[in-house]
C-alpha cells in the first residue's frame, strides 16, 4: 500500500499538483473515495456504471487524472477493506469540509447508487446511514438526491 501511495504521489508531483502523504487535500480524497466504494459495493456488486461514475467525479472534483483516479481507487479500496467502520473518513471529512462541501459529497454518493439503474436497499440504508455521520441535513440530503436524480436523467 505504501508503494502505491508514494507512487500516487510521485505521479501527482510529476504533473505539477503538490502533494505531501499526510496532506489533508489527500486524506479528504482518500475519505471520500473510500466511502464511495462503500457505497457502491453495498449491493454486493460494483458494477461498471458505478465504477464509471465515480471515476468522472473522482476526476471532476479534485482535478485528477486517469492514472491519479486508478491509483486513488486502489489505495481507497484497500483502506475501505480495512477499516473496521465508517467513523475514521466521516470524522475527517467533518472536520475538513464544510457542509456545501459534504452535500456535493451527498450528491455524488447519490450518484453512484443511482449508476446502475436500481436503487436497492442496502444501498439506501448505507446512504442514510453515511450522511448522518457526515452531519448532513435530512433536507439537504433530499435536495442532493433530487440534484443527482436530475443529472442521471439529463444523460
Amino acid at each position: 500500500m505504501l508503494d502505491q501511495l508514494r507512487r500516487f504521489i510521485r505521479h501527482r508531483r510529476s504533473v505539477g499538483v503538490a502533494a505531501a502523504p499526510e496532506s489533508p487535500h489527500d486524506e479528504i480524497q482518500l475519505a471520500a473515495t473510500a466511502l464511495l466504494l462503500d457505497l457502491a459495493y453495498a449491493d454486493g456488486e460494483f458494477t461498471p456504471d458505478e465504477r464509471a461514475h465515480i471515476e468522472s467525479a473522482l476526476g471532476r472534483h479534485f482535478n485528477l487524472d486517469e492514472p491519479c483516479v486508478n491509483a486513488l481507487l486502489t489505495i481507497a479500496d484497500r483502506q475501505r477493506r480495512e477499516a473496521v467502520d465508517h467513523f475514521h473518513f466521516t470524522r475527517m471529512l467533518n472536520q475538513q469540509l464544510d457542509v456545501g462541501q459534504r452535500v456535493v459529497l451527498a450528491e455524488v454518493m447519490y450518484g453512484v447508487i443511482l449508476a446502475d439503474g436500481s436503487v436497492r436497499d442496502p444501498e439506501s440504508v448505507l446512504l442514510r446511514k453515511l450522511a448522518n455521520l457526515l452531519d448532513i441535513a435530512p433536507g439537504y440530503l433530499t435536495e442532493a438526491g433530487k440534484r443527482a436524480s436530475e443529472a442521471r436523467q439529463a444523460l
